[in-house]
């Protein structure tokens, strides 16, 4: 991911650190999936939504971080949401995935990309922006290739980036 020292969104930071590659293996979740098919299409069991949804390149990997977080972060499924609707700027937009705490208040926000789209400075700063709009304290962005994560700090308006999802 590109780095820089300031950027133009509104979150302005104070302290900046070098990004962190994580290191997850998403595929190893890809013999868990429950497909079936119909006809020519290909649907996948969703175990957040519990219902089929139709499986293309974008649901594979929601599908596949949506295993992650229940099987080795160990989430409850009843605390992640996919597609979260919320407005911004006027338009409606929605994050991929929310992770709620006990509270039920946006605690990590995931934001997938897919694996053609490189993670750049400006697509972290996308996340970031949605992510002004839900105030969780953790964000991270994925491509299925590269993942980064970071722990936000809204009262002093800087991040650090995590070495791992929380």
């Amino acid at each position: 991911m590109e780095t820089g020292n300031r950027h133009r969104s509104s979150f302005i930071l104070h302290r900046y650190t070098h990004p962190l590659l994580l290191e997850l293996d998403f595929l190893q979740f890809q013999p868990q999936l429950r497909l079936s098919k119909s006809e020519e299409t290909t649907f996948v069991f969703d175990p957040v939504r519990r219902k089929e949804v139709v499986l293309g390149p974008e649901e594979l990997l929601r599908q596949l971080v949506l295993l992650y977080l229940l099987e080795i972060k160990k989430y409850a499924a009843n605390r992640i949401r996919v597609e979260v609707g919320f407005e911004f700027n006027g338009l409606r937009k929605r994050c991929d995935v929310v992770v709620f705490d006990a509270e039920l208040k946006p605690w990590l926000l995931l934001e997938l990309k897919s694996p053609k789209v490189p993670l750049t400075r400006r697509t972290f700063e996308q996340a970031a922006r949605y992510n002004l709009q839900m105030q969780a304290p953790f964000l991270a962005i994925t491509n299925g290739l590269s993942t980064f994560c970071c722990a936000l700090d809204f009262e002093q308006r800087s991040f650090a980036y995590l070495a791992d999802l929380p």
